[in-house]
C-alpha cells in the first residue's frame, strides 16, 4: 500500500464552549494513501464538511492531529492541499483564464509563468477555447470545471472536494463525474470527496468512508472493488448495488440527535 499522504489521528471537533456546545466529530482515525480517491458520505449534519475544513487547515480540531505528508496542518497549505467547494465562487470580473491563474498571482508568480499554467489546466478540464469568457458567459458545469482547474493549478498533492456537483442537474453531474475521473487518472491526485449521492460515491471512489449521525464517527470503510475505468453500465451491476446498499443501511439506521 502507498504511504499515507493524509493522516487524521484521534480528531474530534466541538463548536461552542458552554453547555450548549455541539460535538461535530468524535474520535476520527483515518489514513488516505497517496493517489487514492476516497469519498465521504453520511447523514446530513454528520460533520463531512467539517472534516474537509480540518484537512484544508481552515479550522483546528478540538482534539487530535491532522497531517499532510507527515506535516501537521495548522493553517491552509494551498501548495499541498487544494479545495473545491459546492459553489464555483469565481471572481465575476475576471476571465476563466484569469480566475484559474489567480492563486498563482497571489503567490506573485510571474505572468509569463502563471498564464501558461492556467491555460494548461483549462485544457485538462476541457475548456480550451473558453479562456476569455467571463463567469456569466459560462454554464454551471463549465464554472465548476474552471473551479477544478483553479484547484489544480498550484499542483497540490491533495484535492478536497466538498459536494462540487451538488447544484448541477443529473446529466451534468454524470458528465463532470466522468471528466473528474479522467483528470484523476492523468494526475493521480489524492482526492477526498464529500457527497450526499451514494451513486456518485460508489461510481467515483476507490473507497467510501461512512460517518454516523452527529457527532460523526466512522461506522464503515468500504473498499470499492469495481474495475477501472468506470463505466455507466457498472451502476446497474449486482456488485454496484450491493456496495450502495451496504452504505445505505448505515445511513438509513443512523441515530438522529
Amino acid at each position: 500500500m502507498s504511504r499515507a499522504l493524509v493522516a487524521i489521528r484521534g480528531v474530534s471537533q466541538r463548536f461552542g464552549t458552554d453547555g450548549a456546545g455541539v460535538a461535530a466529530l468524535d474520535g476520527i482515525d483515518l489514513e488516505i494513501p497517496d493517489g487514492q480517491f476516497a469519498a465521504v458520505v453520511g447523514p446530513s449534519g454528520c460533520g463531512k464538511s467539517t472534516l474537509l475544513s480540518l484537512v484544508a487547515g481552515l479550522r483546528q480540531p478540538s482534539r487530535g492531529t491532522v497531517l499532510c505528508d507527515g506535516e501537521p496542518i495548522t493553517a491552509p497549505m494551498p501548495r499541498k492541499v487544494g479545495m473545491i467547494f459546492q459553489e464555483a465562487n469565481l471572481l465575476p470580473w475576471l476571465s476563466a483564464l484569469e480566475n484559474v491563474a489567480f492563486p498563482l498571482k497571489l503567490r506573485r508568480v510571474a505572468k509569463a509563468e502563471r498564464l501558461p499554467a492556467a491555460r494548461g489546466m483549462l485544457a485538462l478540464t476541457g475548456l480550451s477555447g473558453f479562456e476569455d469568457r467571463l463567469p456569466h458567459q459560462l454554464s454551471g458545469g463549465m464554472k465548476q470545471r474552471v473551479a477544478i482547474a483553479r484547484g489544480l493549478v498550484q499542483d497540490p498533492a491533495v484535492l478536497l472536494m466538498d459536494e462540487p456537483f451538488a447544484s448541477l442537474d443529473e446529466q451534468t453531474r454524470m458528465v463532470l463525474g466522468d471528466e473528474l475521473l479522467r483528470i484523476w487518472s492523468e494526475t493521480r491526485k489524492t482526492v477526498l470527496f464529500v457527497t450526499h449521492s451514494l451513486n456518485e460515491a460508489v461510481y467515483l471512489a476507490d473507497r467510501v468512508i461512512v460517518l454516523s449521525a452527529r457527532p460523526g464517527r466512522i461506522v464503515d470503510d468500504v473498499a470499492v472493488d469495481l474495475p477501472r475505468p468506470r463505466t455507466f453500465t457498472m451502476s446497474a451491476s449486482e456488485r454496484f448495488g450491493a456496495l450502495k446498499d451496504r452504505i445505505w443501511q448505515h445511513i438509513k439506521h443512523a441515530e438522529r440527535p
